[in-house]
């Protein structure tokens, strides 16, 4: 995964564009099935149109000079997202107007963009703003707005329900390592392991949009599929660094992707911060808006908008780990395997089994023996009432719910248990 980010680092990605398509092609050669899908610019998407398709092979700054004091080669932050072409000679009260940076981070190029207005800017520290001295400069950015595309992809792994599980992560950010590539890389590496099993309970619909405008772009192609067949999805999002684990929930906060989201968190790892839905930010607000209504949540490591790196050069690919985007792989596919595991159960024999004949329970009773597999045993199946699904009777109990799966297996491989 790490590897990954590393590669798709330098792309220059947007809404739209050859970098949004270059990163799908990349993402493509490690999960072949994924399709990528183009929306042409000016479609109605709800109450949105698809924009104009955005490219930039140039831009910079000069002084008089001649010399290159901001260069869109050196980082493709320096240029506003979605700036207009413009070739010009300035003196630097102009061009201030025109330029974005952060006095409270000076050594780092803020990420900017403007979307949805023709405008142009440039973005740089404001170490490098102080150093421009009074005079004229020559401004240039080598810029297309013009009718495209919009590009995103998908993928649906099929499994023995219609019932899908959904999995989304964007793909319109450039150089940003936390906030942009460590969703797409934990994503593919789940694809992967997913396609990987033999036979899944519930199908698999992974998309990679770019955030907002495609998850709406999405929604308008599939709702009613969506609403009908989605059980349950997680926003992939800020999964790659070293520190505390978030969850978001979805807009019931009540949802079954809220519940796994929670039990999950409240086993596996040594805290998390539980923000509420008036604190999201990613596309669980297309996921969750009224009359759309899925049950979507985002588990991540720190939260968008949580850390200092955040919408900055520093959310570089020191921000991420191999180990951070592996604890963000761990806890996504915990969700995803309770959720294909979280079955209700029906004990077959009235009171108690007799668990001794089936070498489940000691024929010995002992002060000294450790009891504690058993009593977990007993308590489980005092809860199989075909009422309470697997995480109900493991937060009951007081214990993981993943523990429970074999011991589910085992059960009923003796006939004591069936699935409702």
């Amino acid at each position: 995964m790490y590897q990954w980010a590393t590669d798709l680092f330098p792309i220059c990605r947007s809404l739209t564009g050859q970098g949004v398509r270059d990163t799908l092609t990349y993402l493509q050669k490690e999960i072949p099935e994924l399709t990528i899908e183009s929306i042409k610019s000016g479609e109605q998407v709800f109450d949105w149109q698809v924009p104009l398709e955005w490219n930039i092979k140039q831009a910079f700054i000069e002084n008089e000079l001649g010399e290159r004091v901001i260069d869109f080669a050196h980082s493709n932050l320096h240029v506003m997202g979605y700036s207009e072409p413009i070739d010009k000679i300035m003196d630097l009260e102009e061009l201030n107007s025109h330029l974005y940076s952060l006095p409270k981070q000076p050594d780092a190029i803020p990420y900017i963009t403007s979307y949805y207005q023709r405008r142009w800017g440039f973005c740089l520290t404001e170490n490098q703003r102080k150093s421009l001295s009074p005079g004229k400069y020559r401004v240039k950015i080598e810029s297309s707005l013009e009718a495209g595309v919009l590009n995103y992809g998908q993928l649906l792994i099929k499994g023995k329900s219609k019932k899908e599980i959904l999995l989304s992560t964007y793909i319109c950010h450039p150089s940003l390592a936390n906030n942009e590539l460590s969703g797409p890389v934990v994503t593919t590496a789940l694809a992967q392991w997913l396609a990987s099993l033999a036979d899944t309970q519930y199908s698999y619909r992974i998309i990679f949009v770019p955030e907002t405008i495609g998850a709406i772009t999405y929604l308008s192609r599939h709702l009613e599929h969506m609403k009908t067949n989605t059980i349950a999805g997680f926003v992939v999002t800020c999964v790659g660094d070293n520190n505390d684990y978030s969850f978001v929930p979805s807009r019931s906060e009540n949802s079954l992707a809220d519940k796994v989201a929670l039990h999950a968190l409240n086993n596996s790892v040594k805290s998390f911060q539980h923000y509420t839905f008036l604190q999201r930010g990613s596309d669980e607000r297309q996921y969750c808006a009224p009359g759309v209504d899925l049950p979507v949540c985002s588990v991540m490591r720190t939260k968008y908008g949580e850390y200092p790196e955040y919408h900055t050069s520093l959310d570089n690919l020191d921000v991420i780990s191999p180990e951070g985007l592996q604890g963000g792989f761990n806890i996504l596919q915990q969700c995803l395997i309770l959720l294909e595991n979280n079955h209700r159960y029906q004990v077959t024999v009235f009171c108690e089994p007799q668990l001794g004949k089936r070498g489940l329970y000691p024929t010995l009773s002992s002060m000294t023996e450790d009891y504690t597999d058993v009593i977990t045993m007993m308590d489980f199946i005092a809860y199989c009432d075909g009422k309470h699904d697997l995480i109900d009777i493991a937060n009951k109990i007081n214990c993981y719910a993943i523990n429970l799966v074999s011991l589910a297996k085992r059960l009923s491989d003796e006939g004591l248990l069936k699935k409702i």
